[in-house]
């Protein structure tokens, strides 16, 4: 068992506010408010249908695990595609001046010295560029 699952069996047990092993669309709405997202009883209701494998109308923790690793997987592919913007060349990097030349197209013109200091903060291996490892944190920064 992986941390990740762990920490999703933390997650799915909090959200189970009655104990009876099933996510219902009340509890998943109350937890989703009380972390800032206010979702409408049908919004969470479409969540749970796309979802409920077994067609109970609630989720039980391997179908919520599911829900959550799917929307790791859609953060992961947006940050895919911003990371292709500032990439040189299709090197699997971003240089200085890769990212020099998007902030320019985005109206952000900057010294090739600035982004230097940018990259070399968030450069974790001291290789000058970016990774997408390394790009995901500083966007999460």
């Amino acid at each position: 068992m992986s941390f990740n699952q762990i920490s999703l069996e933390q997650m799915f047990c909090y959200f189970d506010e009655n104990g009876d092993g099933r996510i219902s669309s009340a509890e998943l709405k109350s937890c989703m408010s009380a972390v800032g997202y206010d979702l409408s009883l049908e919004e969470v209701g479409a969540i749970i249908e796309s979802m409920d494998a077994d067609g109970d109308g609630s989720l039980r923790l391997e179908e919520f695990i599911q829900l959550m690793e799917r929307g790791e997987e859609e953060d992961d592919t947006e940050m895919i595609e911003a990371f292709k913007m500032y990439e040189m060349e299709d090197q699997g990097c971003i240089t200085a001046k890769s990212l020099k030349r998007m902030l320019s197209r985005l109206g952000y013109s900057r010294d090739i010295e600035v982004c230097q200091g940018v990259i070399s903060k968030f450069d974790t291996n001291n290789d000058g560029v970016l990774s997408f490892e390394e790009f995901k944190n500083m966007m999460m920064a």
